[in-house]
């Protein structure tokens, strides 16, 4: 069973995830990226992002980077702050419910895991055991059920992708998933398809340019937004930013805070 402080902040997750305000998560992959944004006034939970805790490591995306390394990454991120942490686990690089428990056992409190657009009882098997696992555990774990429909489907018709999208959403949340994370540039017809199939509060979504704002997707029923590799790639551009300016005979600008 887990510790008291790892029950109460999955606790405080899930209700994060039920409430009526649309819960925003900037996502983090490093202790210093994640205690910068909880220290922001108004953030409640962090979430992890894969791709950039994998690039910190010099591994491409795609279950590359060692999965102990991953749980050892997640770990320090959940011990260094106070608050909920949900984990990207991508696909749970082989053994899906076996990395969760390795996840909770380092303080992480949800997670993502892809379909990998994987035949659809297999999938919704891997939900079933992973929501076991949690509750072995003792834990209110928020499993962000990935379906990879509209990530793998963009040269497929897009009203079949969105009928994929909302069977496999469906058959997760039956399996007990609390929540189904739908990547990708979802207009908004598609959301409150999405929305009407799954019930409020029960799709996630990312902030990629183009979808609707966060204030739409509040009104209309969506229980979280995420930012996924796009948080590192503003950093970054930050930092290309800096070196092109001293390049050009400047410095840093006059809006830097000091931060660590």
């Amino acid at each position: 069973m887990t510790d008291d402080q790892t029950r109460a902040r999955a606790a405080a997750l899930l209700g994060l995830h039920q409430a009526e305000e649309l819960l925003t998560v900037v996502n983090v992959w490093d202790v210093i990226s994640a205690t910068v944004v909880a220290d922001v006034p108004g953030t409640t939970a962090l979430a992890t992002a894969s791709h950039s805790i994998a690039a910190s490591y010099g591994y491409p995306d795609g279950e590359q980077i060692p999965v102990d390394l991953m749980i050892e990454a997640v770990g320090r991120i959940a011990a260094a702050v106070d608050l909920p942490v949900t984990a990207d686990l991508e696909g749970g690089y082989g053994d899906p419910a076996g990395t969760v428990r390795k996840a909770i056992g380092v303080g992480i409190v949800g997670a993502n895991i892809e379909d990998q657009m994987r035949p659809l009882a297999e999938a919704a098997a891997n939900v079933e055991k992973i929501m076991k696992v949690a509750s072995d555990e003792g834990v209110d774990f928020v499993l962000n059920a990935r379906t990879d429909a509209f990530a793998k489907g963009r040269d497929r018709d897009q009203a079949e992708v969105l009928a994929d999208a909302v069977e496999r959403g469906r058959a997760f949340l039956d399996a007990g998933a609390p929540v189904v994370f739908v990547p990708g540039r979802l207009t908004e017809e598609q959301i409150l398809t999405l929305v009407d199939a799954f019930g409020p509060r029960r799709l996630t979504t990312i902030a990629i340019p183009g979808t609707p704002s966060l204030a739409w997707q509040q009104e209309h029923g969506v229980a979280r937004v995420s930012f996924g590799p796009l948080s590192q790639n503003v950093a970054l551009t930050a930092l290309q930013e800096l070196v092109e300016e001293v390049h050009r005979g400047g410095g840093v600008p006059s809006t830097m805070r000091i931060l660590n």
